[in-house]
């Protein structure tokens, strides 16, 4: 989906912890949600 969006050298990080001790961590935990870093570039 990025790539067809015109952006090259997609990367992508490992998960991230991003509810890690926030509001609704427990919520997050139940469904099992992380967050990512993508970097991109447009030419």
């Amino acid at each position: 989906m990025i790539e067809d969006a015109g952006f090259v050298g997609v990367t992508f990080s490992n998960k991230v912890d991003t509810f890690a001790q926030a509001d609704g961590e427990e919520q997050a935990r139940a469904f099992g949600t992380f967050g990512y870093v993508i970097e991109a570039r447009k030419p």
